[in-house]
């Protein structure tokens, strides 16, 4: 099976962890092209247009006419120029699968993506998270994954337990919460909490990574779902603070298998707060949903699972 995933920009450096992910654990050659580099995270790249020569421009048309899967990431479809290539001269013989990641364009006006999808015969619809199946029901939900066994994303055995250290990495702070966060940890500061708070704002992903891994918390958002950072977390060995609403803690606990999971829920600020009060007071409390948080990755979550599980659906279509 080969599949050529397409995206303008590669959502939170997940097309690429997906492509690595079916190739190591489920021999799946999966290979990735994108348009823009947005941010300042340096995900790593595959076929990156703007980067590629005259041999890279060729590969990719040979990938175009080759794949048997053309899997496409939030706003791209076939009518997406990529290079000197049309996808919508390649879809003879070919699955097409259109995967979508909260963008703003799809959250805004979900419907236009619906009947697009009607209109051309498209079923094989992915979303990222729960919240989304919401915006498009005809989807199923393929979580995204993170590669526990990197050393940036492993526990740090030598991290120290004082001062409590809480981070917080927003792609946007308008959608995560970010003042909110603030205004808590500024109060609980001027009441004289020993808490020291890193906010990791536009740095590489690398850097991003060690800095939350010298932490003992990390605040994702409240929105009622989930991000790529409650993940990184999770298999840092870290408390994750988040949102998560009855909607996506049940789809989640269907996935799992396992009702116990281990985010520290917080749907406002009055219950942020709370949960930084225990946090802060409580280092083995940390230590325990660090191990637990850790676990629920590798059992559960683990970049083995979910690309064996995209494999699987890869085979069914």
């Amino acid at each position: 099976m080969q599949v050529l995933m397409l995206a303008i920009n590669d959502p939170a450096g997940t097309a690429i962890q997906f492509c690595k992910a079916l190739r190591r654990h489920a021999g799946v050659d999966a290979r990735l092209c994108t348009l823009e580099t947005r941010y300042t995270h340096s995900w790593e790249k595959d076929l990156h247009v703007p980067d590629l020569g005259p041999e890279g421009i060729a590969e990719l048309g040979d990938l175009l006419r080759t794949a048997d899967i053309l899997h496409f990431h939030m706003t791209s479809d076939e009518f997406t120029a990529f290079g000197p290539y049309l996808p919508a001269d390649f879809l003879a013989g070919k699955t097409v699968v259109h995967h979508h990641h909260g963008h703003h364009d799809f959250r805004s006006n979900p419907e236009k993506f619906r009947g697009k999808y009607r209109e051309r015969g498209r079923a094989n619809l992915l979303v990222s998270t729960p919240d989304l199946l919401r915006l498009l029901p005809e989807a199923r939900w393929l979580p995204n994954l993170v590669p526990l066994d990197e050393p940036l994303l492993r526990p740090d055995p030598d991290r120290p337990e004082r001062p409590f250290r809480l981070c917080h990495s927003p792609t946007r702070k308008d959608l995560k919460n970010t003042d909110e966060l603030l205004a808590v940890v500024e109060r609980l500061r001027a009441e004289g909490l020993d808490l020291d708070f890193d906010l990791i704002d536009d740095v590489p992903n690398a850097e991003c990574l060690r800095r939350k891994r010298a932490c003992h918390a990390v605040f994702d958002h409240m929105q009622g779902y989930y991000g790529v950072s409650s993940l990184e977390g999770l298999s840092q060995g870290l408390a994750v603070i988040a949102g998560l609403d009855d909607w996506c803690r049940g789809h989640v606990v269907e996935f799992a298998g396992a009702g116990d999971l281990p985010w520290v829920v917080a749907r406002d600020g009055v219950e942020l707060e709370a949960a930084l009060r225990r946090l802060a007071a409580d280092p083995e409390l940390r230590r325990e949903l660090g191990r637990r948080g850790r676990e629920f990755m590798e059992q559960r979550w683990s970049d083995r699972i979910v690309a064996r599980r995209l494999a699987d659906w890869y085979g069914r279509l």
